[in-house]
This record gives C-alpha cells, sequence and structure tokens, in this order.
C-alpha cells in the first residue's frame, strides 16, 4: 500500500473509531425502548434537522446525482429539484403535526404504532401489515447502503470487496448496537456536517484550479451534443426532456412523507420551537447539498480531463466523479493526502447516516410492532429494549448477507425501496394527518393499494414481455402514491366513518396546532 493510501487510511480510521465512541458515550443513558427509539423526545434542532438530512441522502447525494449529472448532462438535476421540495413540504406542513399527534395517539414510537393508535386497530392489521413492510424494504435498503460502502472501501483502497463490506457494516453495527436513536443522530449531525463541508469545498477548489475555459472542456471531454447540450436542464444529451422524464423525476418528493427514518426523527424534537430551528436548518443544508452535488458532477466532467472514467452511457464508473476530484486535488495537486481522507470520510459518511437509521427503524418495527405487540404483550421497556438490540445484529447480518455480491444493483434497489416505502406510507400520513373522515378500512386498503402498485409497475411484465414502468417511463412512485390516496379517499368515504372518540382526538390535535 502505498504511502499516500496509508495517510488517507488513518483519516478513516480516526473518522470510524469516533462514531464507535459515540455510540459507546450513550449506551449508560439508554436505559429504555423510549430512550433508544426515539431518544426520549429529547432532540435538539440542530440535531434533528441534520440528522434528519443525512440519513435521508445517502451515498446517492456524493455518488449517484454527481455521477447522474458527469455522464448525462444538467437534465438529471429534476430529482434534485424534486427532492428539495419534497423536504420543504414535509417539514413545513408534516413534521409538527406528526409529532403531536403521535404523542396525543398513546405515545406513539413508531410509524405503524401510531397508524394502529390513529385509527384504533384492535385487531393490529395495520401494525401487522406496515411493520413487514417496513422489515422487508429497509432489508433491502439496509443492505445496498452496505453494499455501497464495501465498494467504496474497495475503490479507495483496493480492498477486498467482502473485507470491506465486513469493515463498514461492523462499525454501524457497533455504534447502533451500543447507543440506539441517540447515537445514530449524533453521528448522523457530525456526518452531515461532514457531508456538507466536503459538498461546497471539493467543487470549489476544482473550479478555481480550472486550467482553461470550462465550455471549451466540456467540449473537449465529448459530452454530447456538446457544452450547450451538457449545461441545458431541459435536454438528456441531445434529446429533449419529455413530461414524463421531468415529471417522473420530480414524483421522487412524493416520498418524504412516508420515510419512517425522516419521519421519526420529527417524532423525536424535543419541542414546537426547536422544530421551527430545525426546519430552517434542514432546508439550507439541503439546498446548499444538492446545489453542490450537481455542481460536481459539472465541474468534474471539465476538471478530469481526458475523460479518466470510462464509458460514460449509465456506467456505474461514473459514480466515482467526486472520489476522482478529491484524489486529483488532494494527493496530485495540493499534497494534502490526510485531508483528502477526511473528505472522502464524508462518502463513508453519507453511506452511514442512512444504513444505521433505516436498520434502527427495522430493528423498532420487529421488536417493537411485532414482537411487543403480537409475541409478548406482557414484555416490560427493558426486555423490548434487549429484543431491539438482538434484533439489529439479526438485520445487520441479514443485510449483509445480501449485499455479499459485489456485482449487485445498489441504485435500482434504492430507488424501488423508495418507490414502495413512499407509496405505501406516504398517502397514510398525509391524509392521517390532514382528513379527519379518513377511517381504518381506508388506511388498510390505502397502503396495500400503493405498496402493491409498485410491485405490479416495477416487476411484472404485462406490456409486451416489458413492465410498466419500462413501457412508459413514469416512475411507480408517482402512480402509487397517487393511487393511494385515491383508494384511501374512496374505501373511506365508501365505509363507515371514524368514531367521535377518533374525530375528537383529531379535533384536539389540530387544534393545538393553532
Amino acid at each position: 500500500m502505498s504511502t499516500t493510501n496509508i495517510i488517507i487510511l488513518v483519516a478513516f480510521g480516526i473518522y470510524l473509531l469516533l462514531m464507535i465512541a459515540i455510540g459507546a458515550a450513550y449506551v449508560r443513558s439508554t436505559a429504555n425502548a423510549e430512550d433508544y427509539f426515539l431518544g426520549g423526545r429529547r432532540l435538539n434542532g440542530w440535531v434533528a434537522a441534520l440528522s434528519a438530512q443525512a440519513s435521508d441522502m445517502s451515498g446517492w447525494l456524493l455518488m449517484g446525482l454527481p455521477g447522474a449529472v458527469y455522464a448525462f448532462g444538467t437534465g438529471q438535476i429534476w430529482i434534485a429539484v424534486g427532492l428539495f421540495i419534497g423536504t420543504v413540504l414535509n417539514w413545513i406542513f408534516i413534521s409538527r403535526r406528526l409529532r403531536r399527534y403521535t404523542i396525543a395517539a398513546n405515545n406513539s414510537l413508531t410509524l405503524p404504532a401510531f397508524f394502529e393508535n390513529r385509527y384504533r386497530d384492535k385487531k393490529r392489521i395495520l401494525l401487522l401489515v406496515s411493520s413487514i413492510m417496513i422489515v422487508i424494504f429497509f432489508l433491502v435498503y439496509t443492505a445496498s447502503a452496505l453494499a455501497a460502502g464495501g465498494k467504496l472501501f474497495n475503490s479507495v483502497f483496493g480492498l477486498d470487496y467482502h473485507l470491506a463490506l465486513f469493515i463498514g457494516a461492523a462499525v454501524i453495527l457497533i455504534y447502533t448496537f451500543l447507543g440506539g436513536f441517540k447515537a445514530v443522530c449524533t453521528t448522523d449531525f457530525i456526518q452531515g456536517m461532514l457531508m456538507l463541508v466536503g459538498l461546497l469545498v471539493v467543487p470549489i477548489l476544482a473550479y478555481a484550479m480550472l486550467s482553461g475555459n470550462m465550455t471549451d472542456m466540456l467540449n473537449e471531454s465529448n459530452v454530447a451534443g456538446g457544452a450547450s447540450a451538457f449545461l441545458n436542464p431541459m435536454k438528456d444529451g441531445e434529446n429533449s426532456l419529455s413530461f414524463i422524464d421531468i415529471f417522473s423525476q420530480l414524483a421522487w418528493g412524493f416520498g418524504y412523507c412516508g420515510m419512517p427514518h425522516i419521519l421519526v426523527r420529527f417524532m423525536a424534537v424535543r419541542s414546537d420551537k426547536e422544530l421551527v430551528k430545525a426546519r430552517h436548518v434542514a432546508i439550507i443544508w439541503d439546498i446548499l447539498s444538492l446545489g453542490a452535488a450537481c455542481f460536481i458532477g459539472v465541474i468534474g466532467r471539465a476538471f478530469l480531463l481526458p475523460v479518466i472514467l470510462g464509458e460514460t452511457e449509465g456506467a456505474a464508473s461514473s459514480e466515482s466523479v467526486f472520489i476522482e476530484l478529491i484524489r486529483k486535488l488532494f494527493t496530485e495537486n495540493l499534497a494534502l493526502p490526510f485531508i483528502g481522507g477526511i473528505f472522502l470520510c464524508g462518502i463513508l459518511a453519507a453511506i452511514m447516516s442512512t444504513a444505521d437509521s433505516q436498520l434502527l427503524v427495522t430493528a423498532s418495527a420487529v421488536s417493537e410492532d411485532l414482537y411487543h405487540q403480537f409475541i409478548d404483550r406482557k414484555a416490560d421497556s427493558k426486555k423490548i429494549l434487549r429484543i431491539g438490540r438482538v434484533t439489529v445484529l439479526i438485520i445487520a447480518l441479514l443485510a449483509f448477507l445480501i449485499a455479499w455480491d459485489p456485482d449487485s444493483s445498489i441504485m435500482g434497489l434504492v430507488s424501488n425501496a423508495w418507490a414502495g416505502l413512499g407509496s405505501s406510507f406516504g398517502p397514510l400520513v398525509l391524509m392521517s394527518l390532514f382528513w379527519r373522515r379518513t377511517n381504518l378500512p381506508g388506511a388498510i386498503a390505502g397502503i396495500i393499494a400503493g405498496g402493491g402498485t409498485v410491485i405490479v409497475w416495477d416487476y411484472i411484465p404485462l406490456v409486451g414481455g416489458q413492465t410498466l414502468g419500462a413501457a412508459t417511463g413514469l416512475y411507480s412512485l408517482a402512480v402509487g402514491f397517487l393511487l393511494g390516496i385515491v383508494v384511501i379517499v374512496a374505501v373511506s368515504l365508501c365505509t363507515k366513518a371514524p368514531s367521535k372518540e377518533i374525530t375528537d382526538e383529531f379535533d384536539r390535535v389540530m387544534r393545538s396546532q393553532e
């Protein structure tokens, strides 16, 4: 191993040890299930905001989005626009109501428990269905994050993929197992800051060090359609984007109000005042980070000449543009490999901040919503805490096994998991908080319709051997989300109205928002 790689490895080692130390520091303050899964509802605004945004973005922000812009041009920015709109609407309209309603609804600790308490589901159908969907989608989601971490170590250090996978998984498992929600949120806060600094500093430095005119350099990189097409957000190479193309990218924003690992941060904030602070911090972080990630794709295309990332027609190699920029800037031009190693840790931070949150949400669904409600109703909080920690171990192992194949598709799994979660839970969260006529049959039908639509749309070939998604080019989340809302409204109106107890609780929560 070269001296440069050893220095970078030292930076990674310091960072990983810090994450483990944070987990160990929170062991004593994690005494029960509410501490482990919601941090006792004591998060401050800064931690809540950066934790929510860091756990949301994952390696997609530092690898997937810059890689897509690098390969195809600024026509790929519409996903970022959709995610930004979704973030803003989520913090403004969902966060405060959800926090207050989960407290009013028997102090619900998880999203499935909130649904059960909100609709007085004595048969626990909502709890069972939603918990199973969380376990399935987040198991795959976590596996994709672990695989991304393995590929990062493999790319930077040349480590065997399976060894790299084990190292990344072990660190995430240790601090999540020990400290629970508070450890995850604290590490996510640090990781969110590290991601933002890296996203801002690296492209600005690269732009300042360009050795020629950027337009000329873009043309020299042989982008399809030339620099003018590359910089035109309405173009995909030489072709114009259709309405379906843009709408499908914007539709990613629908997913936010159905993401348990993001919504749980709203539930955990200690006061409305801190929630307002968190909203401002999160929105500023989001616009800076998404804008910088898109700029990395553009500046990387000009800076990394000759085009060292090989073929750019969607090849996975384009996703290493941020890694290559850091390498060229800090090892070749500035001779600061340790600083470069810290910025490379930003990519690892993005991956870890999502994986730990997904791991914890999955564990809460198994221990609190499945074990406690269906297997041992008499289990006390400490026993649920133990079950939760055991579940973290089991889920991490299963995700590790799923991620074992180094050729597994990461972005495809992430896209499908985002669509599945957003379509299953997004419509119901929205209607639960804003429409008092929503009832239990409508809620159950909405989850099944939303999640089922994604499965049919993405996996079942119905049109000449193609799936509906492939045939139409329309993202399954857009279809599943809208259909979920329609089904909730239709079924609720066709069945018995909710009881006075339920509507009175809804009215009390709504009055508390005034």
